[in-house]
Order: structure tokens, then sequence, then C-alpha cells
């Protein structure tokens, strides 16, 4: 079983930066696929950017491509997301996930665990 915390989130400006890190318990961390999903108000959640256990291979929606970067590290288990130029958009409800594949899905269905969330806003 793994758990996940989200920390990082806040208020910034358009074109600001945010750094969110997920922290992870278990051993097993590296057998996981992490992601990112988001949730705004009245919207579904939706997948962000995904890390494959080791961190060989990574996926990102379009949206933030080119802006956001997850990275991994296994050893001290925890998954970042530096997200830049950020735009009102990304405000959301951040939600850190995992399954135990290495293929990065972006169906939310796939992942068992869930972190807690953490509020991004981004003001115009």
């Amino acid at each position: 079983q793994v758990q996940l915390v989200e920390s990082g989130g806040g208020l910034v400006q358009a074109g600001d930066s945010l750094r969110l890190s997920c922290a992870a318990s278990g051993r097993t961390f590296s057998y996981y696929t992490i992601s990112w999903f988001r949730q705004a108000p009245g919207k579904e959640r939706d997948f962000v950017v995904g890390i494959s256990p080791r961190g060989g291979s990574s996926r990102y929606s379009d949206s933030v491509k080119g802006r956001f970067t997850i990275s991994r590290d296994n050893a001290k288990n925890t998954v970042t997301l530096q997200m830049n130029s950020l735009k009102p958009e990304d405000t959301a409800v951040y939600y850190c996930a995992a399954y135990s594949s290495s293929f990065v899905s972006t169906s939310r269905e796939r992942y068992d665990y869930w972190g807690q969330g953490t509020q991004v806003t981004i003001s115009s």
C-alpha cells in the first residue's frame, strides 16, 4: 500500500512558478507510476502529467507541455512537479496518484492510491 501527501500549492500570479511535491510512504515506491491530476470547480479530474516507476518515461497533457516538468527521486520517495509560466486556467486542486505499472496511464480509473490534494490558484 502507498500513502501519498501533496504539498507546495498556493496563490501566485500569472507567469509565476510553483513547485509541487508528492511524498509517498512504503518501501515499494519504485514499483509505481506516479501521476498528477487536477480538478477545477465543476469540472472532471483530468490527467496532467505522469512518470514511470524508474523515471525513464513521462507523459504530459497538451495543456501543460513545455511549461510543467515532472521528476522523481526514488531514494527519497518523492515526485516533484515544477510548474512554470502559470496561467489562470491552471487553477485547480492538484492530486498525486499512484498505481503499480510501468505504463503511464492518463485514465484516473487506473490509479489505486490518491493524495488529499493541494490547491493551486493563479490570479490574472
